[in-house]
């Protein structure tokens, strides 16, 4: 008994395919977790990451466009400057303090 091997390209197959299942049958949603087995899941999970994001990679749900992470990449730098100003000032004070 040989099970299958997933690849990247066979993940984003399924979920297409299982979409196109949906349309065809006049159902208009997103593929679920529950419409796959579980080594499909575990396989498109994987590769493609967290469900919404799979989703995106196969081009079934429009790529979310909401500047969060752009926001989290600033908050990280303003963060990391904060950090550094902080580590100069003590630096500055053990210093002048000797």
């Amino acid at each position: 008994m040989t099970e299958k091997t997933y690849q990247k390209e066979d993940c984003v197959l399924l979920l297409q395919e299982k979409y196109e299942e949906l349309r065809s049958q006049g159902i208009e949603r997103y593929p679920k977790r529950s419409d796959f087995s579980e080594r499909e899941i575990v396989a498109i999970k994987a590769f493609l990451g967290p469900w919404p994001r799979a989703l995106e990679a196969a081009a079934i749900k429009p790529p979310r466009d909401d500047g969060k992470a752009e926001k989290n990449k600033e908050k990280r730098i303003r963060t990391k400057r904060a950090q550094t100003e902080r580590k100069k000032e003590a630096l500055s004070l053990k210093k002048h303090s000797v």
